[in-house]
């Protein structure tokens, strides 16, 4: 590997292939803005990332010319949540009365990534570097100023000067330590083992929770697979994987019995994935050069699959008010850094805070519960209140369609030269 450093240089810098940093790339390169997006990874390829995109990122798609595309991914269409319970299946979310989108869309993030890159890349004024890791910042005037990212690249390091760096690199943000900005921990009392099963015709249709005492399951109609989730205590992973696999598979049968002929296709723990919940958000997000969105900025709970969806809002907030900034001359101040944390820290405080609410009242004891494996029969109370769709559309609008959304601004693509294919984005 060749260890002399080579420079790039940018109006901004993306930090981070996710959701967010997608998502802004393709606004700012649109806006004619010369764009450099870091990706660590080769591709996007990476099992159990947030796959629920929700009726606000559909609109979004629809406002920047995308929505064909997308419906054209592998794709399937949720209009109610429903909950397995001892007694039978109910609807306990219902999509059908938004507009313009009364579904969300389970989609692999990979493809819609893969979707989002390729328009990107039709831009002469936007460069996609894969397999290219931040290490680190670049700073000036002391230190006070950040003024580009260091990197290792394919070819060796790469240093990468730009007029503002923003950081859309996960909840492990390297940008947000590099920093040294603080983040305030809202508590999280569970964890989730991420795992999937094969599907058969046979199988019921839905997408669904299944609440138990000292236990709850996800299921995630993926069409030929279940995406599934076991929502364990903070921390217990380590206990479960000294089990032998067979227990854990005897529970998911026990559980969820239309399941149990199949549970033998995870062979070992190596077919089930540990998320480690985290809820927190950055104090402040920005620093003069610098700024931070998405899941570097604000963990979200997996309650809900709001998280790239949030993250995605952060992107279009952003879009809106750093475009006039960095079309005009002259580098961004920290108060239009500060304006973008500014609108989007109240609908993130308002999701955060539901997320916790139903942690610490739902999850939090069931969890504690002592576990004997039978279902839970469903609350009269909630089968009454369920019965009716205008409040069963209270969870799906609150999740699904969020706080003080945004909205693509309009103006014509600038700089456009065509699309290029997903051979053509490995390349680079």
């Amino acid at each position: 590997m060749n260890n002399t450093s080579r420079t790039l240089s940018a109006r901004c810098c993306i930090v981070g292939g996710g959701p967010a940093g997608m998502m802004l790339a393709v606004q700012l390169a649109r806006a004619g803005i010369k764009v450099v997006l870091l990706e660590k990874h080769g591709d996007f390829l990476r099992d159990f990332r947030g796959d629920t995109v929700h009726p606000s990122t559909l609109e979004i798609l629809a406002e920047l010319g995308l929505k064909q595309r997308f419906d054209s991914l592998p794709q399937r269409r949720v209009e109610t949540i429903e909950g397995i319970f001892a007694d039978g299946i109910y609807a306990v979310g219902d999509f059908r009365g938004l507009k313009p989108y009364p579904y969300l869309a389970l989609v692999p993030q990979w493809d819609l990534l893969n979707l989002l890159a390729q328009e990107a890349q039709a831009y002469s004024n936007f460069t996609l570097l894969m397999r290219c890791e931040a290490t680190g910042l670049i700073r000036t005037d002391g230190g006070a100023q950040v003024v580009g990212v260091t990197a290792n690249a394919v070819e060796g390091p790469l240093q990468i000067y730009a007029d503002l760096v923003i950081g859309c690199d996960g909840r492990g943000s390297c940008l947000r330590e590099a920093a040294g900005l603080q983040s305030q921990n809202l508590g999280a009392p569970m964890d989730v083992l991420w795992f999937r099963l094969p599907r058969l015709g046979s199988d019921p249709e839905g997408t669904y929770a299944v609440p138990g005492k000292g236990n709850f399951f996800a299921l995630l109609n993926r069409n030929d697979y279940w995406q599934c989730a076991r929502v364990i205590p903070k921390g217990a992973a380590d206990r479960w994987y000294q089990q032998p696999i067979a227990a854990f598979q005897a529970q998911i049968a026990q559980r969820i019995a239309f399941l149990a002929d199949r549970v033998g296709a995870l062979a070992t723990w190596d077919d089930v994935k540990l998320l480690e919940v985290r809820v927190d958000r950055l104090l402040r997000w920005h620093r003069p050069g610098l700024l931070l969105i998405g899941d570097a900025a604000h963990a979200m709970s997996p309650i809900g699959g709001v998280g790239i969806n949030l993250a995605i809002q952060d992107a279009v907030a952003a879009a809106n008010i750093l475009g006039p900034a960095l079309t005009a001359p002259g580098v961004p101040d920290e108060a239009i850094l500060a304006a973008v944390q500014k609108r989007r820290l109240l609908p993130t405080k308002i999701i955060q805070g539901i997320q916790v609410f139903l942690q610490r009242r739902i999850i939090a004891p069931a969890l504690a519960s002592s576990d004997d494996g039978r279902p839970i029969a469903f609350p009269r109370a909630a089968k009454f209140i369920l019965r009716f769709r205008l409040i069963r559309s209270i969870p799906a609008r609150v999740f699904g369609v969020g706080f003080f959304r945004e909205h693509v601004m309009s103006g014509e693509p600038r700089g456009r030269t065509g699309k290029l294919s997903i051979r053509d984005i490995a390349r680079h």
